[in-house]
């Protein structure tokens, strides 16, 4: 979400912030890790292209070594840019017959012949509901990485529960399944059908909870594990033999960041990308913790999932729970109490 439109879910925000502060719900916001903690992750590469304002979301990919694709918000037109390794623009794909209303993820996947495909979620909500659906799109990955306009496939999307926000698009490359988990305080992740249709909707079905304030999301190349963010930190989770994001593993720290609202793991599956929305800004690479990296083994189940990683996250999210509520609501008082002498005013005037 952009900030030119943080004023437009002001309100929103407030009034979930008051629901939740009201009623003593628990919620999980996680915190950055503290400024004198080690760390080990390092700056990946910095997006300075001048046509990349608003990057939304990021996937490394598989097929060309190097590449990383990303997208810019919303208020654009449907492109998604190739980035190498320094972070410059290698091509740009046009995606022919799509709209860009609100970008705000990206995820790899098959088509529908099995080939290499990029999916881009439109998906954004800033106004709460006001989309009875939201689209995703996907084109083949190119063999040949140059500019070149790929008519994209559209799937439209419809939740049970009805319309609300969201960023975060991930999918399972096992089973090539599609997830999107809600931009709530109490957020939820949903599964799309087996097998996406392009006439009528497809409706997804929550399976999940999801990170409080989730803005990306991404599943690991091996598929054993997931990552869900938000703006103060990240969610380790493994994934169930029915590929779903299944337990809690424990919470990962990243670099503090401007508007923090994309992520990736790297090709290789050892460390996540993680970037912002703004000019100039860089995508940090921070090194997955032992038991979420890629097994030599190719077992299914990640080291430790559900054990001493449950105990550890959760510990971690009671001491991050209550600092990062705060700094939400502080935020949304800031934004709402500005639209509201904003309106005031309008109505002087009048």
């Amino acid at each position: 979400m952009s900030l030119s439109r943080v004023a437009r879910a002001g309100t929103v925000m407030i009034r979930a912030g008051a629901a939740l502060v009201l009623a003593g719900t628990s919620v999980c916001v996680l915190a950055p890790a503290a400024s004198g903690a080690a760390r080990d992750d390092q700056v990946a590469f910095k997006i300075s292209d001048p046509r990349i304002t608003e990057s939304s979301g990021l996937a490394a990919s598989r097929r060309h070594p190097g590449v990383v694709y990303t997208h810019n918000d919303s208020g654009g037109v449907p492109k998604i840019y190739a980035l190498d390794a320094g972070g410059r623009v290698r091509a740009v794909l046009t995606l022919g017959g799509a709209g860009a209303r609100d970008w705000e993820g990206i995820a790899l996947g098959k088509d529908g012949r099995g080939r290499p495909a990029i999916f881009v979620a439109d998906i954004g909500d800033n106004l709460g509901g006001a989309w009875p659906y939201v689209t995703v799109y996907r084109i083949t990955e190119p063999s040949q990485v140059r500019s070149q306009t790929l008519q994209a496939t559209a799937f439209r999307v419809k939740y049970p529960d009805g319309p609300r926000n969201a960023e975060t698009l991930m999918i399972n490359p096992r089973t090539n399944r599609l997830y999107i988990a809600s931009k709530l305080f109490g957020g939820k992740v949903y599964e799309a059908p087996a097998k996406l249709r392009t006439s009528g909707f497809n409706v997804m079905r929550k399976v999940a909870d999801a990170p409080a304030m989730a803005t990306d999301g991404a599943f690991s190349p091996d598929g054993r594990t997931c990552v869900i963010r938000s703006y103060f930190g990240a969610r380790l989770y493994s994934v169930g033999p029915d590929g779903r994001p299944g337990k809690t593993m424990k919470s990962i720290g990243i670099p503090m960041q401007s508007q923090g609202e994309s992520l990736s793991y790297t090709a290789d599956g050892t460390s996540l990308l993680v970037g912002s929305e703004g000019q100039n800004q860089p995508v940090y690479r921070v090194p997955l913790p032992d038991e979420a990296r890629p097994s030599p083994s190719g077992g299914k189940e990640p080291k430790n999932a559900g054990t001493a990683g449950d105990v550890e996250g959760h510990a971690a999210d009671t001491r991050n729970t209550r600092m990062g509520l705060f700094l939400a609501l502080a935020i949304a008082a800031a934004v709402g109490f500005g639209l509201l002498r904003r309106r005031g005013g309008s109505s002087g005037d009048g």
